[in-house]
């Protein structure tokens, strides 16, 4: 079970993404972390190749790598799609905190 949920806004995204990008197929989507000491850590969503440390999940026929080193951070979170007239991305929210956008 993948730790982290996508919505279905977001996985739509990523769809469009994927058939408009010319993602290869060799590709899914990596979902992860950067850093993790005083300052925390900051989440990554994009494409890369499976690695040597990644689980690998599929949702809805897309890849989706995460290392996993990073599953911990990424329990209870959901990526999720923003649009509005200020913004408009891929954000990640956890229930209990406020949301934070893909950097």
């Amino acid at each position: 079970m993948i730790p982290v949920k996508v919505s279905d806004k977001a996985l739509e995204e990523i769809k469009k993404t994927i058939a408009h990008k010319n993602i290869p197929d060799e590709y899914g989507l990596r979902i992860g972390v950067n850093g993790g000491g005083c300052a925390g850590v900051s989440y990554v969503l994009g494409f890369d190749k499976k690695g040597t440390g990644d689980a690998e999940f599929t949702l809805d026929n897309v890849p989706v790598y995460i290392a996993k080193k990073d599953t911990m951070f990424l329990i209870g979170m959901e990526v999720d799609f923003y649009e509005g007239n200020d913004a408009r991305g891929f954000t990640f929210i956890k229930s209990d905190e406020k949301q934070q956008s893909v950097q």
